[in-house]
């Protein structure tokens, strides 16, 4: 299942910035849009990851997982 974010980017002076919506704490910042778009990318893919790893570490065993889609 491939999922969707919203990055929010915008220019300041010679700076692109940009946040993606549906997750604090994921921003970044480029020289460029392409290489802002990347780097947000990337640090997304590794938010992710982090947080999958604390949640399966905080429930410890005997826990079932259960998509949920919205």
């Amino acid at each position: 299942m491939k999922q969707q974010y919203t990055a929010v980017i915008k220019q300041t002076g010679k700076w692109w910035i940009g946040w993606i919506e549906e997750v604090p704490g994921v921003n970044c910042q480029g020289a460029s849009k392409e290489e802002l778009l990347e780097s947000l990318k990337i640090t997304l893919q590794e938010a992710l990851e982090f947080n999958r790893r604390e949640a399966l570490k905080v429930a410890g065993e005997d826990f079932e997982e259960a998509v949920i889609a919205i």
